[in-house]
């Protein structure tokens, strides 16, 4: 309804207003009106002391207020009998809109702030609901995984860092990355955990790992409930999994998602340096963040089964400094079992090598061994290492490392560490044109 239709409220009897055929209102016409003929008004343009001067009338009004009442005229006396009728309906209604606004008026009181409220008013009790929930549901795995993980904040004389880390030992050993505590080791820096119940502790740094970003933390305490290692060989590419941190800084952050990817080459860190990390990664979609770093990766058994590592950015690079687009990496559990016991064990780990420089500079098919010496004197195959061992030249380039192929040297070396010192390992190399099949046992390397 238009704001000139709406006019009709305004009338000062309160009367309902009547329109005419286009729509306007003209309850306050002047009877006969040239608006009004033809539309159920008298044609008559006059009134003459109270009489209407035409005798012929098109129809009865439509608004019985809208037309003077004609003093005299007879002809009018057949609607007066309807008078009485309309004023008791108007009564009526005057009563039945009195009521109804005493009603509203009750329930509704203004404040004397001016707001509206409804006085006793209730949109019901809260639904009773179980808070418990199934042993291997994602709520019930969190709240057996939660009371296992740190938050890890670290102060150095190069700055501070935060990450996460979770319990492997009833008697205080966390594992995290070594990202996280870089620069603490030996005893130059602060490193603090804190449980989610609130309970915090100083840590001291056992070890690192550069070479697959791991490291282990002690604290002095007994019982801590420590977290069950699952098998990541195990897994397949589907399987639901969560992640356990503190992004951001905010401890306690369970996200979840699926198993992406196996197998994954990543390298975390600048390749030119010597603390890069070569990891054979899970790949996941559960959200991580910078804090979720050393976090664990769990199955729905509650089992870990990977550490939480790095990211990849929309700009195609890993690292832990980004945020979180859906394409997460962890170290498989397997991995760091492995490299865990040697920290615990010696205080160091190893990592498994060919004993040869590759070419960063080649980007053919495979990974090609160096032609010369590298710029800080080491020969392109280690004088009685395993390359050399096995006869391997400079020049070669790797294709394939058990049948599997090697797309660059960083993949290569991703998949050598992937295996243990000692372990044997089949390399198809080609040279001058031709190919041949070498058998390696690999050496070992602290770092």
């Amino acid at each position: 309804m238009s704001d000139e239709q709406r006019r009709g409220d305004d009338r000062p009897d309160g009367g309902s207003p009547w329109w005419s055929g286009s729509g306007r209102d003209v309850w306050g016409a002047p009877p006969g009106s040239r608006e009004q003929a033809g539309d159920g008004w008298p044609e008559s343009t006059s009134d003459t002391a109270g009489q209407l001067t035409d005798t012929e009338v098109i129809a009865p009004p439509r608004d019985p207020w809208a037309l003077t009442d004609t003093v005299g005229d007879d002809r009018n006396r057949s609607d007066r009998s309807k008078v009485p009728l309309l004023l008791a309906l108007a009564t009526a209604l005057t009563l039945l809109a009195g009521s109804a606004g005493g009603a509203v008026g009750y329930l509704l009181a203004e404040r004397d702030d001016g707001s509206l409220t409804v006085d006793g008013s209730s949109l019901g009790a809260a639904p009773a609901r179980a808070v418990d929930r199934p042993q291997r549901s994602i709520p019930g795995v969190a709240a057996r995984v939660l009371p296992s993980v740190v938050q890890i904040k670290v102060e150095t004389g190069q700055g501070g860092a935060t990450g996460s880390g979770f319990v492997v030992d009833d008697d205080g050993l966390v594992v995290t990355n070594n990202h996280v505590v870089e620069g603490a080791q030996d005893g130059d820096g602060d490193v603090s955990l804190s449980f989610s119940d609130g309970t915090t502790a100083q840590a001291d740094v056992v070890g690192t790992s550069a070479s697959y970003d791991l490291a282990v933390l002690r604290i002095d305490a007994e019982n801590l409930p420590a977290l069950p290692l699952g098998n990541s060989d195990s897994v397949v590419v589907g399987d639901q999994v969560i992640a356990i941190g503190s992004p951001l800084g905010l401890s306690g952050t369970v996200t979840s998602g699926i198993i992406s990817a196996k197998d994954r080459p990543v390298t975390a860190g600048s390749r030119d340096s010597d603390d890069s990390a070569y990891i054979n990664a899970i790949q996941t979609d559960a959200a991580i963040n910078p804090g979720n770093s050393g976090g664990p990766l769990v199955n729905l058994d509650g089992e870990v089964i990977g550490v939480n590592s790095a990211i990849a950015t929309v700009g195609g690079s890993l690292g832990a400094e980004s945020g979180n687009i859906g394409v997460g990496f962890a170290i498989p559990i397997n991995q760091v079992r492995r490299t865990v016991e040697q920290i615990i064990d010696t205080g160091e780990a190893q990592f498994p090598i060919i004993g040869a420089s590759l070419d960063g500079a080649y980007d053919g098919e495979g990974a090609r061994i160096a032609l010369t010496e590298s710029s800080n004197g080491t020969a392109p195959i280690v004088p009685g290492g395993p390359a050399d061992q096995a006869g391997l030249e400079p020049g070669d380039v790797i294709l394939t490392l058990d049948g599997r192929p090697v797309d660059g040297s960083s993949e290569l070396i991703v998949a050598i560490r992937s295996r243990s010192p000692g372990d044997a390992v089949t390399l198809t190399v080609r040279r001058d044109g031709s190919q041949r099949t070498y058998q390696v046992t690999l050496g070992a390397t602290e770092g």
